[in-house]
């Protein structure tokens, strides 16, 4: 996969970025969603579960380590590492049946638990620049590695 870039100048167009990428993904596919605080992660989160068929409402899953979103094409596994002390932590709900599995895999915070990701993540970068204006979001999909 050759690295796209995407240009976003409001939510609906983070949105609407998620959503396409969401219904292009394939079982077993995990993407890396990399961010700071308030770049629009949990607005591209939205957009991918509903490409990929989830009806319920997608939520951040910071307290939980993840959510699991199982009514749309493919199940959903939503993580968001930033609370992970330990990478035990992972290891204790199983994270290989998630990122083993049948469904997808969406991780904020990926860089916490960078030691037992599997090779060929998909990395959705999303980045503020704000000489483009306050809602200018940069959006760059690659392929771990590339």
């Amino acid at each position: 996969m050759a690295s796209e870039v995407f240009h976003s100048r409001s939510e609906r167009e983070t949105f609407e970025i998620g959503f396409s990428l969401g219904q292009t993904c394939q079982p077993g596919d995990i993407l890396l969603l990399e961010g700071d605080l308030g770049v629009g992660k949990t607005v591209f989160s939205k957009g991918f579960g509903k490409g990929l068929g989830v009806e319920e409402p997608i939520s951040s899953p910071t307290f939980t380590i993840v959510q699991i979103y199982e009514g749309g094409r493919l199940p959903l596994y939503h993580f968001d590492a930033y609370r992970i002390g330990d990478v035990e932590e992972m290891e204790e709900i199983g994270y290989e049946d998630y990122f083993y599995g049948q469904g997808v895999c969406l991780i904020e915070w990926a860089s916490i638990i960078r030691e037992i990701l599997p090779e060929g993540c998909i990395v959705v970068r999303i980045e503020k620049d704000l000489e483009q204006g306050l809602q200018y979001r940069k959006i760059t999909v690659a392929r771990r590695g590339d």
